[in-house]
């Protein structure tokens, strides 16, 4: 009856976070919300949704560092 969520800071990655939430979407086929979307206050983070199965997450997680090994 609620949702879990991760809000990891993205600065590091030198990526603004509507773009790094796009690209991640687009490149990667997982699902995130800029920070931004929350405020201004939220750029340098992103959100993901981990209400799902541990199976999903872990597909997610694998997508994303596959990604990152290739763009950051």
């Amino acid at each position: 009856k609620g949702a879990f969520y991760v809000f990891p800071n993205i600065t590091g990655t030198k990526w603004p976070s509507q773009k790094l939430a796009d690209t991640l979407l687009q490149d990667a086929g997982v699902a995130a919300l800029s920070g931004t979307s929350f405020g201004a206050f939220g750029e340098g983070y992103v959100r993901f949704s981990v209400a799902n199965s541990i199976e999903n997450i872990e597909k997610a997680l694998e997508r994303v560092g596959d990604w990152a090994k290739i763009n950051l």
